[in-house]
């Protein structure tokens, strides 16, 4: 068969696992590097790296690598890859894209020239072409920009290899299942299950760490339970191959479940999510063969029987607040006391985001392996559970231990003290202003670099993506700092705190959602009603900084013709209604946002048939020619900085585009009217040519309010109007 290169991703710091296992599964191993394994085989190899690898992330097959000193060269490299062997014409796929160059300078554009090239190469004569569909594609193109080349693969895994199928719920901060089987090996499991040892998880919260015991005792291939992989409409693609395999995974499953015999058991205090692990247990097939309990740890009592030898495997809570924090050294110390009294003779692993507190265990650890939790550095700590490597148990509470405590508690404490003073300030400012929803806080002490947002009784949190400077465990210290002081500052309760990352946004990320509550909630903003929601979406439905806007348009818009592009949510429509706009057209690109917008009109009562929102490319809508009953006296536009949707003909650079958009926006304006054009991309610079054609005043100063004063340059904003 046909020799293949493959790059195999894999969890940080599970490199060398990820190795030995490819290299078991018959894969030749070319070079190591970050995050990843660069091997060789034929393609039944590639499929049973797919179905059989407990430690990867994804499973890419190696097509090219193209110079990308340029963009062109970029675009005429990937032309040159026969796509035609992968692709059908008519077929659909999907980009990602990663890394950056002086040429490549983000994510979205790096997108854009793979897919202009593969829809390029494969476009028939009659005009026929694949599209791209990020959510279905038949294949997912691969592309990584590393010192100005590129390299080119097919996603053969599609989804990540760590979903194995039997977890659609979660408990709290589950490890994923690659890493649950990276710790197994790291901790000697696969050795004491073949010698007969059992496993217990005594904190297995949704009981990740036991299922994948068992799977690895009972010779389970961890992609037996998935739904569907990236290579089954690849057009190189061998059904009658990958069925064997299937097959032969059937086969030694049913030899595994019928004759192991280890005993693998999981506890938890909590009854949540104990009743999760049972369902992930079933879905997994596993049913009968691993047990969980709802048992605390001081209720840790074993059949003896059970007990003769194994490994204890374990993922503590962290503590994520001050107060969590405080209780770490007991809840380890208790750890410690429970495997010493009841497991002698057996091995324990800790893996841990906080490996000072191991101390609290009262064994010394033997081995530490530095691995990630996520973003979180974390340890794996293993012990032999024997009077040999017994030692006095202590929390840290030496003098290099306690001044660092010390530290975080008074920088905790001035954090609530500015938290307390800007409540006197800015808080006592909105409420004389009737203002329900404003920021309190924005970055004001560089160690807490947070944005928090109070909109009514509840709070929205967005921690700033900390720069490589800062250590990963500090950010993480500050984080928990602060979600500690805000409730007890503010007077509410925890569950009213909604808490996001706030990174640079790259590929289709921008427009992913957070969560699926679909919990909205109504706010009052100049007399107008607005549906917010605080925790499905990276923003809110509400941009606060724009209120001082948004009541200009209110003030301005008695008897006039508004017009809204990129228009989100429709908040300055509703205010522009409200304030007696006799009819309205607003567009947007995203059905979400149409949708929602919609609804904040009907909420303020306002006719659909005066006030319209339009599903719409902006950019195509402002490039036809306009009729002459398409003109408004006021039109607001505020657009994205960059974006590359597929619903877009083009992508848009706000930078570069914006004095073509503003040509275009003013032809549709009356010979009285207002453009009110903003952006918030902080290094923007409004074109010198557009002063000659129009008058242009800049009025950023008068659209900052109150709370938005600390950070002058979270937009601008001008007034633009056809010179007298």
């Amino acid at each position: 068969m046909s020799k293949y290169v493959f790059f195999v991703t894999c969890p940080k710091g599970v490199e060398y696992l990820l190795e030995d296992e490819l290299r078991s599964l018959g894969m030749e191993l070319l070079r190591n590097a970050p995050a990843g394994v660069w091997v060789q085989g034929d393609l039944e190899t590639g499929y049973r790296v797919c179905l059989w690898s407990r430690l990867a992330n994804r499973v890419i097959l190696h097509l090219a690598e193209v110079d990308a000193a340029t963009s062109e060269s970029l675009y005429e490299g990937v032309y040159g890859i026969d796509w035609l062997q992968h692709l059908a014409v008519t077929g659909r796929f999907k980009v990602t894209f990663s890394g950056e160059s002086e040429v490549i300078r983000n994510t979205q554009y790096g997108v854009q020239r793979v897919k202009d090239a593969v829809v390029d190469r494969l476009r028939t004569d009659d005009g026929q072409r694949p599209s791209v569909d990020p959510k279905d594609p038949d294949i997912t193109v691969s592309a990584r920009l590393h010192r100005g080349k590129l390299t080119v693969g097919i996603e053969l895994s599609g989804t990540s290899l760590h979903r194995r199928g039997y977890r659609t719920e979660k408990g709290l901060a589950p490890l994923k299942e690659n890493l649950a089987a990276a710790l197994l090996m790291r901790a000697g499991w696969p050795e004491i299950a073949r010698a007969g040892g059992n496993f217990i998880d005594p904190m297995c919260g949704s009981g990740t760490l036991v299922i994948e015991a068992a799977m690895m005792a009972m010779d389970l291939a961890p992609g037996r339970l998935r739904q569907g992989f990236g290579f089954e409409r690849w057009r190189g693609h061998q059904p009658d191959l990958w069925q064997r395999l299937r097959e032969e995974a059937d086969r030694r499953a049913a030899a595994g479940l019928s004759s192991t015999r280890v005993s693998i058991q999981g506890f938890d205090q909590d009854p949540g999510v104990i009743a999760t692990a049972w369902r992930n247990i079933e879905r997994a097939g596993l049913d009968g063969r691993v047990l969980v309990e709802c048992r605390a740890l001081d209720q840790f009592i074993l059949d003896e029987a059970k007990t003769v030898q194994g490994l204890v495997l374990t993922n503590p809570p962290y503590g994520e607040r001050l107060s969590e924090r405080k209780l770490l050294a007991g809840l380890y110390q208790s750890l410690g006391e429970v495997v010493k009294e009841h497991l002698a003779g057996w091995r324990l692993g800790v893996f841990t985001g906080v490996p000072e507190f191991g101390r609290s265990i009262g064994l010394r650890s033997y081995k530490q392996y530095k691995l990630f939790n996520g973003k979180i550095p974390s340890q794996l700590l293993l012990f032999a559970i024997d009077s040999a490597s017994a030692m006095t148990p202590r929390a840290p509470t030496n003098p290099g231990e306690v001044a660092p405590r010390i530290a975080n508690e008074a920088r905790a404490a001035m954090l609530a003290n500015r938290l307390k003073k800007n409540l006197r300030t800015i808080g006592q400012w909105a409420n004389k202003q009737h203002i329900e929803c404003y920021r309190l806080y924005d970055a004001d002490m560089p160690e807490y670099a947070f944005a928090i947002d109070v909109y009514q009784d509840r709070v929205h949190v967005q921690e700033y993506a900390a720069p490589k400077s800062v250590d990963a465990r500090a950010a993480r210290e500050r984080l928990a700092e602060a979600m500690a002081v805000i409730p007890e500052v503010l007077g509410i309760d925890l569950s009213g705190v909604v808490c996001k990352e706030r990174t640079r946004q790259s590929g289709t990320q921008q427009y992913e959602k957070q969560a699926a509550t679909g919990e909205f909630f109504e706010v009052l903003e100049h007399g107008c009603r607005l549906r917010v929601n605080l925790k499905d979406y990276l923003d809110t439905g509400l941009f606060l900084d724009h209120r001082p806007v948004r009541k200009w348009i209110q003030e301005q818009a008695k008897g006039l013709r508004f017009l809204n592009l990129f228009c989100y949510t429709g908040t300055a429509t509703v205010h522009a209604a409200v304030g007696g706009a006799t009819r309205s057209l607003s567009l947007d690109m995203s059905h979400t946002y149409v949708g929602w917008a919609r609804e904040n009109l009907a909420l303020n009562g306002i006719a659909s048939d005066q006030h319209r929102v339009e599903q719409a490319d902006c950019l195509k809508w402002l490039a036809e020619q306009p009729r002459a009953d398409e003109r408004f006296d006021l039109i607001f536009m505020d657009p994205p900085t960059f974006s590359n949707s597929a619903r877009m003909q083009s992508i848009l650079d706000i930078q570069r585009d914006h004095g073509r958009l503003i040509r275009q926006a003013m032809a549709r304006l009356t010979s009285e009217g207002v453009l009110v054009f903003s952006n918030n991309f902080r290094r923007f610079k409004l074109d010198a040519d557009l002063a000659e054609l129009y008058q242009v005043d800049d009025v950023t100063a008068a659209t900052i309010d109150r709370d938005f004063q600390r950070n002058p340059k979270i937009h601008q904003c001008w007034h633009i109007r056809h010179p007298v």
